[in-house]
């Protein structure tokens, strides 16, 4: 049991409300990226940096969505 951490999902950021959560790998350095993807401006917005499979899904689970079965 954690005191600081809620078990609640968080809201989706203000100005990515309907947008599908995407990943991206640079192909010089192999970092992957997950955000939520806007797609006119072909960008990622409230991204950051994920090093496994199980930060992948601890992002979808925070925003209260399922991960995907990989």
């Amino acid at each position: 049991m954690s005191l600081f951490r809620s078990t609640h999902p968080q809201k989706v950021p203000k100005g990515c409300e309907g947008l599908e959560i995407k990943t991206e790998s640079s192909t010089c350095t192999g970092e992957t990226v997950i955000g939520f993807y806007e797609p006119v401006s072909k960008k990622l917005l409230c991204s950051e940096l994920v090093r496994s499979r199980e930060e992948i899904a601890a992002f979808y689970r925070r925003y209260g969505f399922e991960p995907p079965k990989k």
